[in-house]
């Protein structure tokens, strides 16, 4: 008998972003998660750069750095708050994505994102447009030549869909010579979320 699934993984968007970043991540690499929330790519991007890598988490709200450390502890990953300590594959940082690189200068192989707001948490803390453009941009500086940043784009709600407006048009004025944009979204659901991811040329 076939199992019955409630949401069918071909529309899982942050499955598809995970795909699509493990296949240019290694152990060893560094990489980044602009959207800590409640740690789902923090913990999978961990697991793929391993001990020998690193992992820089960002997110304003304090509870989604709680969310996210609780979920590492579970896994038996290492992780710091805030520079407190020396240990750690994964780095959490309680400040906004768009101070990015006073903490990191790259280069990245795996950048990932959820603009939107944090499940579970008030829908009236959102990613902003021109904070989140400001951290796509020094994302796709610390972006290292192959590496692949994910994006899983929520518009059902309308800070939502004005970020999104926002961030195609930017992603669209980029050179085809330096950069490679995917869109993959479900045809058939209007309000569903979608992924965007850029790829770095050689």
């Amino acid at each position: 008998m076939r199992k019955t699934l409630q949401e069918p993984s071909l529309i899982r968007m942050v499955r598809w972003a995970q795909r699509l970043v493990a296949e240019v991540l290694e152990a060893g690499d560094l990489a980044i998660d602009l959207t800590a929330g409640n740690g789902t790519d923090t913990l999978f991007l961990a697991r793929q750069v391993g001990s020998e890598g690193r992992v820089f988490a960002f997110d304003v709200q304090l509870e989604a750095l709680q969310h996210t450390g609780a979920r590492l502890t579970e896994a038996g990953i290492a992780w710091i708050l805030d520079g407190q300590g020396d240990a750690g594959t994964v780095r959490l940082v309680h400040d906004s994505h768009a101070r990015l690189t006073e903490y990191t200068q790259g280069p990245a192989r795996g950048i990932m994102a959820n603009l939107g707001y944090l499940p579970g948490g008030d829908p009236g803390l959102t990613t902003r447009v021109e904070i989140t453009l400001e951290a796509l941009r020094q994302a796709l500086d610390l972006l290292a030549i192959g590496g692949r940043m994910a994006l899983v784009v929520y518009i059902g709600h309308p800070p939502g869909e004005e970020e999104c407006r926002a961030v195609e048009e930017w992603l669209q004025g980029l050179s085809s010579r330096y950069w490679h944009i995917l869109r993959l979204q479900v045809a058939n659901r209007r309000q569903a979320p979608y992924l965007l991811v850029v790829e770095r040329r050689g």
